[in-house]
């Protein structure tokens, strides 16, 4: 028998489309600090007792497009998602975003070190160990 909880219902249904207008919000194009329109690929931080892994979401992007920089303050992961069709090609739905994206990944690398960058399954997977303290 189904609940009749209502406003449990409303909530669950609430959240999902907020959930959901915040990711759209996230991909769709935007002006970037330099002017230049761009889309923000969905990223995870899993943290473990000896690193920092960041994984970003990049179905589609060529290796040789993809930049990333670190800085003190973080890391910036760019590049470029092309079109997967001709120019004159008819869309019948569009919920890939493609062209420039940027993502700034704001991380306390004065904590960090970079150890490796690997493309794999779609995914750009950046591991940064952590720095230990001089005892």
């Amino acid at each position: 028998m189904r609940s009749r909880d209502f406003s449990a219902w409303i909530w669950g249904d609430a959240l999902s489309l907020l959930e959901h207008a915040e990711r759209l919000q996230r991909q769709l194009l935007r002006a970037g600090p330099a002017g230049a329109p761009h889309w923000e690929p969905p990223i995870d931080i899993i943290e473990t007792s000896t690193a920092v892994i960041v994984y970003v979401a990049l179905p589609g992007v060529p290796s040789d497009t993809l930049v990333v920089a670190f800085d003190p303050g973080g890391i910036t992961v760019s590049g470029m998602r092309p079109m997967p069709c001709a120019a004159n090609a008819r869309i019948h739905r569009f919920e890939i975003p493609y062209g420039r994206f940027r993502r700034r990944i704001a991380l306390p690398l004065h904590a960090l070190e970079p150890q490796s960058s690997n493309l794999a399954d779609g995914c750009l997977i950046l591991t940064l160990n952590k720095v230990r303290e001089a005892p």
